[in-house]
Order: structure tokens, then sequence, then C-alpha cells
């Protein structure tokens, strides 16, 4: 799933791969997908792209945007766009093709489930798009430990989970289950760990450090990048690293299902 370390990728491989093509035509949902979802007027979505020029891109937490000259597209969630050169090797199932004037073109396949946003420029009134882009930005200086702390002194929900806390409600865009385990592993706190107000500081501390190294190493070795390579962020606690020592104390890494997904810990390291 697009979380804030590959959005934040691939959206500077656009910048610097693909300003100033122009998008011939498009094609949607080729292949039929139950689980994509398209965002936008439909019926506009030709007159909104075709024979526009890229002009940039950027991200919101999790949230991949590219910009046209008055238009924009986003891919969230399982919605990975990647980028192929060559004519030979373009894909036949696809829920998106974005064809260019140079003959090379972005491809999104859905992964489980994911979304894609097509609207004029300024006119998204996705809620959860949104969010995203007006939250403060995890690798920004708005994003303060006074913000953070307030994440949790105005939640509504009483004795929250790490996982419940950082993950769900879109509390902090781009943090998802993916980059939460690493966050947790450097903070010593167990996903099932109910978060008190002394832990809020280790918690900060580890976000802006484990986003940072994620997004200096062009994502995680788990995830692939716009144009089809893994990021070079080595996962501390992910399904590469089940069974193998823990990098700190040498015990061996776990795995459970909890709130609707895999998590990962050390036993050793991480209080519960």
């Amino acid at each position: 799933m697009l979380e804030l370390p590959e959005s934040y990728t691939i959206a500077k491989e656009i910048e610097n791969n693909l300003a100033g093509k122009i998008v011939s035509y498009i094609d949607i949902l080729h292949t039929p997908h139950r689980f994509a979802f398209y965002k936008g007027e439909e019926s506009s979505f030709a007159d909104l792209l075709e024979g526009k020029k890229i002009t940039g891109a950027a991200y919101h937490g999790g949230l991949v945007e590219i910009d046209l000259e008055d238009s924009m597209i986003a891919f969230g969630d399982g919605a990975y766009p990647k980028y192929y050169t060559d004519k030979k090797k373009f894909p036949k199932k696809h829920q998106l093709a974005i064809y260019l004037d140079d003959e090379t073109a972005i491809f999104v396949s859905i992964q489980m489930y994911g979304e894609i946003f097509i609207y004029p420029k300024g006119k998204c009134d996705d809620e959860y798009y949104i969010s995203s882009a007006e939250k403060p930005d995890p690798l920004s200086k708005d994003f303060t430990l006074d913000y953070f702390s307030t994440l949790f002194a105005f939640s509504s929900e009483k004795r929250l989970t790490a996982k419940a806390f950082l993950a769900t409600k879109q509390r902090i865009p781009g943090l998802g289950n993916g980059v939460l385990q690493d966050i947790l592993w450097e903070a010593g706190i167990d996903p099932r760990h109910i978060v008190e107000e002394k832990d809020l500081e280790i918690l900060y501390e580890s976000i802006i450090k484990i986003l940072r190294q994620m997004v200096e190493c062009g994502g995680r070795d788990t995830e692939k990048t716009l144009l089809g390579e893994n990021g070079h962020y080595i996962t501390q606690l992910s399904k590469n690293s089940l069974f193998q020592p823990c990098m700190k104390c040498g015990t061996e890494i776990q795995k459970a299902n909890y709130m609707g997904g895999t998590i990962y810990f050390c036993e050793h390291c991480q209080k519960r």
C-alpha cells in the first residue's frame, strides 16, 4: 500500500522523469476491478487529461499527485503508478493507462483496493484528499511535538493502543500499518501497548527519525517505486524479517494478527 515514504519517492521520480511530457490519451478500467474507486466526474476524465502537459508532482500523506496544466490526477492506497519506457513491456492488464507523447506510458494496477482522483486543479472536494493535503506533513517543520500531542489529547477514544493511535482515522496521513512497524520498534513499543502521555515524546521522535530515513533511502525495500525498483530502506520489522534475529537484541522477530492486519514485533525490545 502507498504510504508516505513511497508517495514522497514516486512524486520525486515523476518530477524528475515526466515533467514536460504531454498526455496523448488515457484508458480507464481496461481490466475490470471491483475495488478500483474513481473520484471525480468520469465523463470528464479524458478532457481533463488528454493533450495536457505534466507540470510537476506532489505527495500528500499516502497520496501521489500528478499536476497538469489545469488538472490533477492522484493515486492512493493500492493504486500504484508504474512508468514504462519500452512499448514491448507494456502490461496487458491494468486499471488505468496514461499514454504519453514520447511513446512511454504510466500504468496503474490496483493491489487489493485503490483510489484514483481526477479533478480540475484546485477543485477536488473529496474529504480524504483534503484531509491528506491540509494536515501537517511529518517531514515538515509544522509537525511539532506540540501538534502531535494534540492528536492524543483531543482523541475521542480512551485507552488507544499504539497502532490504533498512529495508524487509524488518518490522524497522520501517510502513516499506515506498514511504516508503523519500524516506528514502534525504534520507540521500543509494541503495537498493542496502550499509549500514555509519557510515551508521546519517544513516539514523536521515532516518527520523525524513521520517516526521514525511509524517504532518504527512496522508500522501503518491501515496496516498489515509479520505475519498478524496490526502495533501499531495509525494514527491520516486515515479512522480510519474520523469524530473523532482532537487530537490537537478537530475539527472533514474531508476527500476529491485530486490528485487521499483520503486526511484527520483538518481544524483548518492545514493551506491551
